[in-house]
């Protein structure tokens, strides 16, 4: 029986507030709000990511730590993914000391290979290699810029690390459809698992996804989820 294709729901902070993860503006949310809103909705699974730590623009670290004990509240098995600007050792620790489960790792995978050996050293288990792309090429610290590299040449890097696992983030926001060759290429020269995020952002999505082979889980925006009404949060709880 195939496993079920898992959902981790997920809130972009930025000055302290979740924002769209398009960063186009719109709706925004209280972060503590929204953290209690998924545990009402019976969520498991939560990400979260600090957009000003991944810019280099201040961070919000204290809050983030904040809602990862609340997640924790009451629930006795959880998921937490937090990523957003974690380049050293003490960030990633101040991070799990507080809970989080995973911690998601990108720009450096290009800039700093040796802290990338560093970080893998201590918590392998914990870390996800983050690869965002727009335009079919990987954006660089903060989304800002590009590495002028296809995704491509991110799988077998994340390989050879040794990662346990990929967040594909597609962030080309006038794509028609998802990118799922690009997340079934990664996780076939990774040989680890694939979730995949950005992109998705209909039902059948969701119904697509299931098909992709490596593609274990997908990331949805949690203003989405509260916003959208083609999102049945009691159709999607069984997967977060």
């Amino acid at each position: 029986m195939e496993a079920p294709l898992k959902i981790l729901p997920t809130l972009n902070i930025q000055n302290g507030l979740v924002v769209p993860l398009s960063g186009q503006g719109g709706a925004t949310g209280d972060v503590m709000g929204m953290v209690t809103w998924l545990m009402d909705q019976g969520c498991h699974r939560l990400g979260l990511v600090d957009v000003d730590a991944a810019r280099g623009h201040g961070n919000n670290r204290e809050l983030i730590a904040r809602a990862v004990n609340r997640f924790h509240a009451g629930r006795q098995k959880v998921l937490i993914q937090v990523g957003g600007g974690i380049r050293s050792s003490d960030q990633a620790q101040f991070f799990l000391d507080h809970g989080a489960t995973w911690l998601a790792v990108g720009t450096i995978l290009h800039r700093s290979p040796v802290m990338v050996e560093q970080l893998l050293a201590r918590f392998r288990e914990h870390l996800t290699a983050a690869v965002d792309v727009r335009g079919g090429e990987i954006l660089a610290s903060g989304w800002g810029g590009t590495w002028g590299q296809k995704p491509d040449a991110a799988g077998g890097l994340i390989g050879r690390f040794g990662f346990k696992r990929v967040l594909f983030m597609d962030l080309s926001p006038d794509a028609p459809e998802p990118d799922f060759e690009t997340a079934r290429l990664l996780s076939l020269q990774s040989k680890v698992p694939v979730f995949m995020g950005g992109s998705i952002r209909a039902p059948r999505h969701l119904t697509q996804a299931k098909e992709i082979p490596g593609l274990q889980g997908v990331v949805l925006d949690g203003l989405l989820l509260r916003d959208d009404p083609a999102f049945s949060v009691s159709n999607i709880v069984p997967g977060c």
